[in-house]
């Protein structure tokens, strides 16, 4: 027997009634054997804003059916609790899903396994997690655990209509610019690089000429949203920029007056819908001590002045930022784990970008399975 792991949701009638009918007729066939059941939570509909909120939940399954054959079964256990088949991400009052069979990777016209969609869906990971969340992913190859990490609570979309900006983000020294060359070069795709060696007022500011403060945070903002401009970034296509956009008020409140912070701010806040946002961060961890060490070596000298307390402060700036961030998936990435001498690294990290941003590839596997 296979252990596979359905995916179930209703949003139309009695929504716990057609999850437990649904549950029960699996349990009836012989082939098929229903070992446990997540908790049931509730859900704002994708893609449609005005529907009724959903009730979600994740079995876990020992099948003899072989995965098509379950695909039918599933079907009609829909057709049979009324499922009607419209338009994408339409209401329904039985939405069942197959998310994995076993560690079996299937891409046909007809069915993907693992889910396509599924490593963009709280709801889903969460339950697959509360399951079994050391299993991993055939095709991505992490924890599920660790994919629902990524998520913070929230569930994405793929939208080829925006651009496809990942964003690096870290603390100075922690090796943005590094991975942002490499994996540009990886992906094909332009690198944003963060306007930091062009700035005419930073030197001072880091000698301690305060007054400049201002100066070098407006340079610093007119740059990165003339860079990560919205209607100037083309829809679909892939960037990797050095930065993360949203870091600007953690600099501003550690170099600025509250005088200066005050007009800062209000610039900041006009320019903030101008900019492109992220579909991926990826999040680079090392200690403060490390990173101090980092910018020791490569003796900018401007930069020598930098404090650990002053990296210290960031680094709690960054983490305060990603504990409640609810814009894209992040990928937390330890630099220690990092070997730039070994290309599968990179590569590996490549390869999961891809399943974060809206290409082609991954557009086209989505209307297989239709229903997360």
């Amino acid at each position: 027997m296979i252990t596979a792991y359905i995916g179930l949701g209703s949003n139309l009638g009695n929504r716990q009634d057609n999850i437990n009918s649904a549950l029960g007729m699996l349990a009836e066939i012989s082939d098929i054997e229903v070992v446990r059941i997540s908790e049931l939570t509730e859900t704002t509909p994708l893609g449609q804003a005005e529907q009724p909120m959903y009730l979600n939940a994740v079995a876990e399954l020992r099948t003899t059916l072989s995965p098509y054959d379950l695909l039918k079964t599933l079907i009609n256990i829909e057709t049979s609790l009324g499922r009607k088949r419209l338009e994408k991400w339409s209401s329904r009052s039985i939405d069942l899903d197959i998310l994995l069979y076993g560690s079996e990777v299937i891409d046909s016209p007809h069915l993907t396994i693992p889910h396509p969609q599924m490593h963009l869906r709280s709801f889903v990971l969460e339950g697959l997690a509360a399951l079994n969340g050391d299993f991993v992913h055939p095709v991505i190859k992490e924890s599920l655990s660790g994919l629902a990490n990524r998520l913070n609570g929230c569930d994405f979309v793929h939208n080829p209509d925006l651009p496809q900006l990942v964003s690096i983000a870290g603390i100075i020294g922690v090796g943005k610019t590094t991975l942002a060359k490499k994996l540009s070069t990886r992906l094909g795709c332009q690198m944003l690089p963060e306007p930091y060696d062009t700035n005419p007022f930073l030197p001072d500011v880091y000698a301690g000429k305060q007054e400049l403060a201002l100066d070098s945070q407006l340079y610093f903002l007119t740059e990165r949203v003339e860079q990560l401009d919205n209607s100037t970034l083309e829809k679909g296509q892939t960037y990797i920029s050095d930065y993360v956009f949203d870091k600007e008020p953690i600099y501003s409140r550690q170099t600025l007056t509250p005088e200066q912070l005050t007009l800062y701010d209000k610039i900041y806040q006009s320019s903030n819908s101008k900019v492109a946002s992220p579909v991926l961060v990826i999040y680079m961890l090392d200690s403060p001590g490390n990173c101090l060490e980092r910018i020791h070596k490569r003796n900018l000298p401007y930069e020598q002045k930098i404090e650990l307390q002053y990296l210290e402060n960031l680094e709690a700036e960054y983490n305060q930022l990603f504990s409640n961030w609810k814009i894209c998936p992040v990928i937390r990435v330890k630099t220690s784990e990092l070997d730039y001498t070994k290309d599968n690294i990179i590569d590996d990290l490549a390869e999961q970008i891809k399943y974060y941003i809206a290409e082609d590839s991954v557009i086209t596997s989505v209307v297989k399975q239709s229903k997360i």
